[in-house]
């Protein structure tokens, strides 16, 4: 009886494993990874079964129909975004002309570049929440704030208090964490917000389609105040990002706070994130007059986008540089479009450096890179890594007047299953303060050569191979 049980349980697993094999064929966006999961579910459902319940899926379903049904109802769009002035403001804050060569990014995400921006550059955490905190304390209609990671530390709590004076003080105030990434965020830091009239939710799958999934992540980090002054960026709320928890300090990070047009579709960005999780719409403000000269355009992509966006993003602004290319983030696992982009600006004559961290925060993700560093280096580009402490910034520098701070990483979870957002700009001045931030880092660096996976013992290289495999979910 008991060896009829064992038989028929097997026989089941594996007839579901047929099925979801077939779902992962069907469905999987890549070729390889759809090969992968359908042989082990085919041939191991008893260890598939479940991590392809949890990670299997490929598109954010009901955050697609939510798109497409704004897209479709002008209503909506217009209560996050619109105002009556908004084509006479656009109209004087033309973008400039350098910009049309990266159209298709503009094309692709339904996007536009706007002139007339002030940026500020912050630099690592201390930099980055005084300004944040600071402009909180300002405010008088409203504050947005979004972060991927909340913590019950001494930031988070800083950041807490804030929010509830302001709250206190009868300002609007919308938090959205999300929910794996503050997976061990207390409850009891939630209720305190909401008992003192801050509007908190966490971003979750929520639909039924999507309940399991571990996938699709809201890894923005944005807060707006008012209306008129953003910040974007690669930090997160929590100690570390202060550089306070060894042994990842010093923690190098970039911000980005703007004011002018692009502030309005910071709110968009946001706007849409709230409504799949409240239902309702943030408040809104339109953004005061342009106080500078740069040219920015919003770019916020994610899982339910049509195309691979940000993978896409990066492939335009890669073969748009003729000079210089440097690029910085923790994570360097980029895909075929990325690598085969990176190497054809090499053989133009181009000037491409990636920033690496010297030291890991996840060994798998760590072994990874360093065999595509590898692959790399071998291909020309120059690998640095950081020597100081954890290097999380996420910035790009093409040529001479273009550059890109946000919470975009050179991974697969970034190009295709997190929710990013980055402020994607040009002007020369800006341009010149952050290549003079990246080549303070390039000092406090170290070249990548060959030896770095030559040299490593055989079982650490063959390490290395195993989690490359892995590079479809890291």
């Amino acid at each position: 009886m008991l060896t009829s049980l064992i038989a028929l349980a097997a026989l089941s697993l594996h007839a579901a494993g047929l099925f979801a094999a077939m779902h992962a064929v069907m469905h999987t966006r890549t070729p390889q990874g759809a090969l992968a999961w359908a042989l082990g579910l085919v041939l191991v459902p008893y260890f598939t079964l479940v991590p392809y319940l949890f990670l299997g899926a490929s598109r954010f379903h009901g955050y697609v129909h939510l798109k497409r049904l704004r897209h479709r109802t002008r209503e909506r769009q217009a209560a996050a975004h619109d105002w009556p002035e908004r084509g006479t403001y656009l109209q004087r804050h033309a973008p400039l002309p350098s910009c049309s060569r990266y159209a298709a990014i503009g094309n692709m995400l339904g996007a536009h570049f706007h002139g007339g921006h002030r940026l500020r550059l912050l630099v690592d955490g201390a930099a980055t929440f005084e300004a944040i905190l600071g402009a909180i304390a300002g405010a008088e209609h409203y504050v947005l704030v979004q972060f991927f990671i909340f913590h019950d530390d001494a930031l988070g709590r800083r950041v807490q208090q804030a929010l509830l004076e302001r709250a206190a003080a009868g300002v609007a105030v919308c938090v959205l964490y999300d929910g794996i990434g503050s997976h061990d965020l207390p409850r009891h830091y939630v209720e305190a917000l909401r008992a003192g009239g801050v509007r908190i939710h966490p971003f979750a799958t929520r639909r039924w389609r999507n309940r399991f999934q571990l996938n699709f992540r809201n890894h923005r980090k944005v807060v707006v105040v008012d209306g008129w002054r953003g910040f974007v960026g690669g930090l997160n709320v929590g100690d570390e990002y202060l550089g306070s928890r060894p042994p990842l300090s010093p923690w190098r990070d970039t911000h980005l706070e703007l004011q002018g047009p692009g502030v309005a579709d910071l709110q968009q960005s946001f706007a849409v994130d709230w409504y799949w999780v409240t239902g309702e719409r943030p408040p809104f403000r339109p953004p005061r007059e342009g106080a500078g000269e740069a040219s920015t355009l919003i770019a916020a992509t994610g899982p339910a986008d049509l195309q691979e966006s940000a993978s896409l993003l990066f492939v335009t602004a890669i073969h748009a540089a003729r000079e210089r290319l440097w690029l910085t983030t923790p994570y360097f696992v980029p895909d075929q479009a990325v690598m085969a982009a990176l190497q054809l600006a090499v053989l133009r004559g181009v000037d491409v450096r990636v920033l690496l961290p010297a030291r890991p925060d996840h060994r798998t993700v760590f072994l990874a890179s360093t065999l595509h560093a590898y692959d790399a280096v071998r291909a020309g580009i120059r690998v640095f890594r950081y020597r100081p402490g954890f290097l999380h910034q996420k910035v790009l520098l093409a040529d001479h007047d273009t550059a890109m701070v946000g919470s975009m990483n050179l991974d697969n979870r970034s190009f295709r299953l997190n929710f990013e957002i980055a402020a994607f700009s040009v002007e020369r001045a800006f341009a010149a303060e952050v290549a003079a931030m990246l080549e303070a880092d390039f000092a406090l660096a170290d070249p990548v050569g060959r030896d770095e996976y030559r040299g490593a013992p055989y079982l650490k290289r063959l390490a290395m191979h195993v989690a490359r495999l892995f590079g479809p979910i890291l």
